[in-house]
């Protein structure tokens, strides 16, 4: 998985979410992220110590190109921005549904 700066990850977005138009979907995972790339030591090794601020990893997916991004709290506001700018641009491949009428009930 790549690890990229936030402005490189929402462009490299932009690129999976055109080639998902052809065939495909693209899988985004957004989760709380404390820094630390190794996984809880087991028991009766010292723990780690707690972070003093939690960041959020942002991770995208389409087939076998893999993406993601950690986003400091102080960007999240301006991350946020352009990411809704990026998916109210690119979602328009939605399907319509068709709405059911409803029969209405006949009174005598």
């Amino acid at each position: 998985m790549v690890l990229l700066e936030n402005d490189a990850f929402l462009v490299e977005l932009t690129r999976l979410f055109e080639r998902s138009r052809i065939s495909g979907s693209v899988v985004l995972t957004i989760k709380r992220f404390n820094g630390y790339n190794k996984p809880v030591p087991r028991e009766g090794r010292p723990p780690l110590p707690t972070p003093t601020e939690y960041l959020c990893l942002v991770r995208a997916k389409l087939k076998s190109k893999k993406i993601s991004t950690v986003i400091h709290s102080k960007d999240v506001n301006k991350f946020q921005q352009a990411y809704w700018n990026l998916l109210k641009s690119n979602i328009n491949g939605l399907k319509k549904l068709k709405k059911i009428k409803s029969a209405k009930p006949k009174i005598h």
